[in-house]
């Protein structure tokens, strides 16, 4: 009975999980029971893992049976724990891989930003290049009389008038500025005569009524002059904003009218050379986008058409009236001035509101030059 229960004993297997650690098996109640009441003491009783009548190479006291089994249900806590730490780590590797996504979809933005940035650049580049060949292509096609120009004659007829009345008032400023500076050199060379009279008359007492008028007469025109000096720089400033400010204007919407119509003629011919070709789809894919692109510069070469006649008439009254009172100013001042009739003079500034600089106002004072 004692050799059977033994045998049994020693044919015990001790199960392995997966993790190559002892698993927790249900305790088999009925061979304990049987070792309890046959067997003398479990705590003394040997198990010979030899087999049936086989050499003893190991003993293995049946209290370790016991010892196996709390340790493997000891060691199933531990595992709990790892596959924690297993978890954790995870995560922190699932967030440090959803910063590297967040950084690298940026990159990503910024660098499909500067690519479609520089698309554009290149998408405008191609259109001012095709631009400019249809246009020039057409201006040499004007020059050598091969191509056809839309003319309008009145609008071209005013706007060449508009350029001769800018270079006949570009003469009368020049004059009316050289004007200034001789009289202005006059003035100075007066008020240095007259000092000089009056310095000759305190010093020759035989001259001294002489030398007295006359001083008092170079220091009156000095005075005369001056007064016509505001005028007649009044008059150059006036000419000088017409010329240079209200004319330049309207030239430069000239100039933008002649450059739509060129473009307008250049897109013109190209939309009528395409229709005498073939109509084949891709020709006619060409023609539909030239046709849109000639509505475009029609559109652009009316609407500035119509500003260049809108200015164009403006100018013309705002020319009238402005040269109406210059010229009105100018003579009577000028008439004043050789009439010797200084109160007219000193009316005539008056009927114009000109307010004439004092004496030394052009210089600065102490507090400006610190």
């Amino acid at each position: 009975m004692t050799d059977s229960i033994m045998s049994k004993a020693a044919t015990m297997e001790i199960p392995i999980n997966s993790n190559g650690d002892t698993g927790t098996l249900p305790e088999d109640d009925s061979l304990e029971q049987q070792v309890m009441v046959s067997g003398p003491n479990l705590n003394e009783t040997s198990i010979v893992s030899g087999g049936y009548g086989g050499t003893a190479e190991g003993i293995i006291a049946t209290s370790s049976i016991k010892d196996l089994r709390m340790k493997a249900r000891r060691s199933s806590v531990p595992s709990s724990s790892s596959s924690i730490c297993h978890i954790t780590s995870q995560s922190h590797d699932h967030k440090g891989s959803n910063m590297h996504h967040s950084s690298s979809s940026s990159s990503m933005t910024a660098e499909e930003t500067t690519r479609g940035v520089a698309v554009e650049k290149l998408e405008t580049m191609r259109k001012w290049g095709l631009n400019t060949y249809k246009c020039t292509k057409q201006m040499i096609s004007e020059r050598f009389g091969r191509g056809s120009r839309t003319v309008d004659l009145e609008l071209e007829a005013q706007i060449e008038v508009l350029r001769d009345t800018k270079r006949k008032y570009e003469s009368v400023l020049r004059l009316a500025r050289a004007l200034t500076n001789h009289f202005y050199n006059m003035v100075q060379t007066q008020h240095a005569l007259g000092d000089t009279f009056a310095d000759l008359s305190q010093k020759s007492p035989e001259l001294r009524d002489e030398f007295g008028y006359n001083a008092e007469t170079q220091k009156l025109l000095c005075k005369n002059g001056e007064t016509l000096l505001g005028a007649i720089n009044f008059f150059v400033s006036s000419i000088n904003t017409l010329v240079n400010k209200t004319m330049e204007d309207t030239l430069m919407t000239i100039k933008m009218y002649e450059n739509a119509r060129l473009e307008f003629d250049a897109y013109r011919s190209d939309l009528e050379e395409l229709s005498m070709g073939p109509r084949d789809a891709v020709t006619m894919a060409r023609i539909d986008a030239a046709q849109q692109q000639y509505q475009v510069h029609k559109e652009k070469y009316e609407r500035l058409r119509s500003d260049v006649t809108i200015k164009l008439k403006f100018l013309e009254e705002n020319k009238v009236k402005v040269m109406h009172k210059q010229l009105l100013l100018f003579h009577n001042a000028i008439s004043a001035y050789f009439a010797g009739n200084q109160q007219q003079l000193e009316q005539t500034l008056k009927q114009f509101n000109i307010k004439l600089r004092p004496p030394g106002a052009d210089k600065p004072s102490w507090l400006e030059e610190q």
